[in-house]
């Protein structure tokens, strides 16, 4: 059988990129159907359970339709995650039982599972195990952190995480996104201001943005989840990929650091 592919490539990082291949047979059939990279997948043969893209990914979290797994190591979850996912806290041995209690018993949940992008193999690994301890919706999304953050998805950190960064991660960027008023009575050390609430009128343009590295951790917090979030999807329209937003508050944060 003749095929035809057409391929798109783009940079993640300096070390990695993405290839999406879309394959059509002599039929016009598409095999690996891509319409944009938002919408690839790995495609491989053979698999045992389904891959979704990034686009299906984004639907998910916003009709709530399923679970999203991270099956990382929690050091990692903690530091960066996708907004609204849930961490596998348990070792290899007893990541199936944990899953279990998480959905309470019942195998029919929707779940979505994903780690460290297309060569991670722990989320396959897990989503295979779970398939054969009879649960039966179980998906994933293979292409997995590094690719959404490169199609521009902000992820979500922990106040464990935040914290860690802030005491050993010299080179973090912090943005604070409240008012310029409450950003004079006080903030984090070092921490620079973005009033969410200015971004309209170009409030990005003004911002110390590291531009000698985009691939510089970004860490934004605001007076609430909401005003950190506005201002990671403003940011999410920028060429920084490594952009995290703490859903907490702004006191929860300070109490913590002090």
């Amino acid at each position: 059988m003749r095929r035809n592919a057409l391929i798109f490539t783009f940079t993640l990082t300096v070390e990695f990129a993405l290839t999406a291949i879309v394959t059509l047979d002599t039929t016009g059939v598409a095999i690996a159907q891509g319409g944009s990279i938002y919408e690839a997948t790995l495609a491989e043969p053979n698999q045992k359970t389904q891959e979704v893209s990034t686009e299906v990914v984004r639907r998910i979290l916003a009709e709530g339709s399923a679970i999203v797994l991270d099956t990382r190591k929690r050091s990692e979850y903690v530091a960066g995650h996708i907004p609204g996912a849930r961490n596998v806290d348990a070792p290899a041995s007893g990541s199936v039982a944990a899953v279990e209690r998480l959905v309470s018993g019942d195998k029919s949940k929707a779940l979505v599972l994903y780690c460290n992008g297309p060569f991670c193999q722990a989320s396959r690994r897990l989503s295979e195990q779970l398939v054969a301890a009879g649960f039966t919706n179980v998906r994933r999304y293979q292409l997995g952190i590094p690719i959404w953050r490169a199609l521009g998805g902000p992820t979500e950190i922990e106040l464990e995480g935040i914290l860690r960064i802030f005491k050993v991660d010299q080179t973090a960027v912090f943005f604070d996104a409240r008012s310029a008023e409450e950003f004079a009575k006080g903030s984090l050390p070092g921490t620079h201001n973005v009033p969410a609430d200015k971004l309209a009128s170009d409030g990005l343009a003004k911002a110390p943005l590291p531009t000698d590295d985009f691939n510089t951790r970004i860490v934004l917090f605001g007076r609430d989840s909401t005003q950190a979030r506005t201002l990671a999807d403003a940011l999410s329209k920028r060429p920084w990929h490594n952009v995290t937003y703490f859903p907490g508050t702004f006191e929860t944060l300070r109490t913590a650091i002090k």
